[in-house]
């Protein structure tokens, strides 16, 4: 599977509001989510390493303790076990990187 067509991937919603296009390799989770205004992330946290990186509209995020409002070019990066949750204060479309692969995803 070298190349995907995102736009022929089925979606799934992960949790109320956050609908998810998935790619799992050996060792990594690539999610494209589209999140719709309103949603909230509760706060949570796992052994994964995560990169968030906010490609449309406006997400507002904590992570561990530290609250900042995520626009399009912003990045966060969480380390495993680190407690995060968040909020889309818009539509937005954000790319998540997980490492090792999210089984739960699957």
């Amino acid at each position: 599977m070298p190349f995907i067509q995102l736009d022929q991937s089925a979606e799934k919603e992960l949790i109320p509001g956050f609908q998810a296009k998935l790619i799992h390799t050996d060792g990594l989770t690539v999610g494209y989510f589209r999140i719709k205004a309103g949603s909230i992330l509760p706060e949570h946290h796992h052994m994964h390493e995560q990169i968030s990186n906010v490609l449309e509209g406006e997400f507002e995020m904590t992570l561990d303790g530290i609250t900042q409002l995520l626009k399009p070019g912003t990045v966060a990066v969480i380390p495993s076990m680190t407690v995060h949750s968040g909020k889309a204060v818009t539509d937005c479309y954000i790319l998540d990187i997980f490492n090792p692969v999210r089984e739960d995803y699957k």
